[in-house]
Order: structure tokens, then C-alpha cells, then sequence
């Protein structure tokens, strides 16, 4: 006698499901490339929108003038004598204040639907994030070099030399690329482009206004050099004024370094984390 079997339940079977059966796993090699494809489109974008270059073309040459025009004479008696000091503290606050724009652009980009297309492309879902990071390289490099063209033009002489000035402008763009990860994920939490902007100002004003960019820590309040000395953008001025006005790679250069590598691991899994969740 043969035994008869129900036939078994067939389930329902989601797109979602099948687009995700279909996908095959990206590679390493196909990431990075893919990665480099969207920082190829940024640059793009940037290049398209010239106003995206405002704040690293004109806010080097209107801070380095203005704040050495101002504070020179009270700081450092001439604008001459002030500028070894002002410099590199410039190069860190345009470097720190450019990179906030990472988290806005990446905010707007959610808002008009743009990862809403990538998520139907075969492609890893971490470039569209790393992309414009890597982009972001080119803003860093001009406002670095600005910053010591108007330094020139205004009378500075780096006694570092040429190898001194590219290793503080090298080192000024692998902070900022550091901190624009804690810039990316405001920009993933954030309801509004408005918010991320808010929020990164409120972050990373006091820390370059609160260091020794602009004033010697040794005329500050006790309480206020206690802060400044173990701010991090500290650091990264004494170790770029170090590097720029002498030639010497000194102890605040692996000081910069460390802090990088902590804010990396803090905020690149974080923004990672909080990005996929909109993917």
C-alpha cells in the first residue's frame, strides 16, 4: 500500500529576498574599486558645485589675514613675529573645520534618496560610505596648501623647509580625515543637514578655539591650561608648528598619531553601524 504525503507548504517569497539570494558577495579588490568609483564621483560633484570650495579657498585666506592683522600686534608685538605661531594653528583649525562638511553632504545625500538607488546596485554597501571620504582628501590638501600660500604671501618663512611643511600639512589632513569619521556619524543620526551642521560646530569650535592655536597656553587661566594642554588639537598645532618652523619630528607628532587611531576605532564602527541601518 503506498503512502500518500501532503505536499509540503510553499512560502511566500519576498523581492527583498530574492534580490539578496541573487546578490553574490563582493570582493576585497571589487570593494576598493568600488570605493574609488564614488570618491571619483564626489570630486566630480565637487568640481560641479563650486560652492562646495568656499570654505576651503576663501576661509584659509580670511582667517590667516584676519586673525594675524588683529591678534598680531597684541600676541606677538608684529604681525611678522606672530605668523610662526598663527600658521599652523591656522592649518589645523581650516583642516578641522572642513572636514565637519563630511557629515552635512552625507546627511543630504540621505534626504534626496540618494543611497536609496545604491541599495539596488551590486556593489558593496561600505563605498558609497568610504567614497566620499576618500574625496574629502582633496579639500583637506587645498586648504592646506592655501593656508601656507597666504602665510607666504603675508611674510612666513617655514624653517622647516620643504620637508617640514609637508609633513604638518600630511599631518593636519590624516587628523581631519580622523575626526570627519566622528562628523560621519552625527551625520547617520541626525534628522536634518541643518542638525549636522549644528551639532559639528558646537563640537569642534571649542576644541580649536579652546588649544594653543592662536595664544601661548602660558597666558591662559590655570584651569583653562589644564584643558589646552591635553586637548588634542593641542597636539596636532605644537606637533605641525614643530614640524613646519624647525624640521623636527617631536613627541607631539606620535601624541597626534594616537589620537587618530582612537578616534578611528571609536567613531568608524559607530558611523559604519548606524549607516548600514539606513542601507
Amino acid at each position: 500500500m503506498s503512502t500518500l504525503t501532503a505536499p509540503a507548504t510553499r512560502q511566500p517569497v519576498r523581492a527583498a529576498d530574492r534580490v539578496a539570494s541573487a546578490r553574490r558577495r563582493v570582493s576585497v579588490g571589487e570593494t576598493l574599486g568600488q570605493t574609488m568609483m564614488m570618491a571619483w564621483r564626489a570630486v566630480k560633484k565637487m568640481f560641479r558645485n563650486p560652492e562646495q570650495f568656499i570654505d576651503v579657498t576663501m576661509q584659509p585666506i580670511l582667517f590667516t589675514a584676519m586673525f594675524a592683522y588683529i591678534f598680531g600686534g597684541a600676541i606677538a608685538g608684529n604681525v611678522g613675529n606672530y605668523l610662526p605661531l598663527m600658521i599652523p594653528g591656522i592649518l589645523a583649525q581650516t583642516v578641522l573645520t572642513t572636514c565637519m562638511a563630511t557629515g552635512t553632504q552625507l546627511r543630504e545625500d540621505m534626504e534626496k534618496g540618494v543611497f536609496d538607488r545604491f541599495k539596488s546596485l551590486p556593489i558593496a554597501r561600505i563605498a558609497p560610505l568610504a567614497g566620499p571620504m576618500v574625496a574629502d582628501l582633496v579639500r583637506y590638501t587645498i586648504a592646506s596648501g592655501l593656508t601656507f600660500g597666504m602665510g607666504i604671501l603675508m611674510g612666513y618663512r617655514p624653517g622647516g623647509g620643504v620637508f617640514g611643511t609637508l609633513g604638518a600639512i600630511a599631518l593636519s589632513i590624516v587628523t581631519g580625515w580622523s575626526l570627519a569619521w566622528a562628523f560621519t556619524w552625527v551625520g547617520t543620526i541626525a534628522r536634518s543637514a541643518q542638525a549636522v551642521q549644528g551639532i559639528s560646530m558646537m563640537i569642534m569650535f571649542p576644541l580649536t578655539f579652546l588649544s594653543n592655536a592662536f595664544v601661548p597656553v602660558d597666558t591662559l587661566p590655570g584651569w583653562l591650561a589644564a584643558f589646552v594642554r591635553v586637548n588634542p588639537v593641542s597636539h596636532l598645532v605644537t606637533a605641525a608648528r614643530d614640524l613646519a618652523n624647525n624640521g623636527v619630528v617631536s613627541g607631539e607628532v606620535a601624541w597626534t598619531l594616537l589620537a587618530c587611531l582612537i578616534c578611528i576605532l571609536i567613531f568608524a564602527p559607530l558611523a559604519v553601524r548606524s549607516y548600514k541601518r539606513h542601507i
